[in-house]
């Protein structure tokens, strides 16, 4: 093949070969760009989908996690309460033993003592007291059953008739009832 184009025309060729060429090139490289930019969008909207779904899950764990945690603390509160309805219950059926022994000291005579002091609960509404002790002679001990007699704490007396049949140096007993509430 034999050019017979005049050098100016081959250079005009030349130069707008390299221009399409550059064209061309300038073209796939916008392309190539706009590709990247695509895939970098679309990569960065993917992530933030992930993003977004392992926070929501992470969020259903700390919920769950707090609703297991809200849970463990109402049992611990349910068993606190439990512990403190019980331990109500029991003070409120307390006996206050001084306040009974106290009665008892002010109402025996002087030349009489206790030996002995006992307290029961016979049911949940009375408690039952057994006392026995020394009384020199016959009045004093009478002067002792008339004063729990007198006492309206005291209830269901009984001096048994033992009790009467030495005229001193007698070794008594008495039982009777206090209502739990003084």
């Amino acid at each position: 093949m034999i050019n017979l184009l005049p050098p100016e025309e081959k250079e005009r060729i030349v130069l707008e070969r390299k221009k399409r060429i550059g064209l061309i090139l300038w073209f796939l490289l916008l392309f190539f760009l706009v590709c990247l930019i695509l895939v970098l969008l679309s990569l960065r909207t993917y992530l933030r989908v992930q993003v977004e779904f392992q926070k929501e899950i992470l969020a259903k764990n700390q919920q769950e996690m707090e609703t297991a945690r809200i849970q463990q603390l109402q049992e611990q509160i349910n068993s606190f309460n439990s512990d403190l309805a019980k331990l109500d219950q029991f003070y409120q059926k307390k006996i206050y033993f001084s306040e009974i022994l106290e009665k008892v000291s002010k109402i025996l005579p002087q030349k009489a003592h206790l030996t002995d002091f006992s307290l029961s609960l016979s049911n949940e509404r009375t408690i039952k007291v057994s006392l026995s002790g020394f009384s020199p002679d016959t009045a004093t001990l009478l002067k002792f059953k008339e004063n729990l007699e007198r006492e309206p704490a005291f209830q269901k007396i009984n001096f048994p008739a033992s009790n009467w049949v030495e005229p001193a140096n007698i070794d008594f007993f008495v039982t009777f009832e206090i209502p739990t509430k003084l």
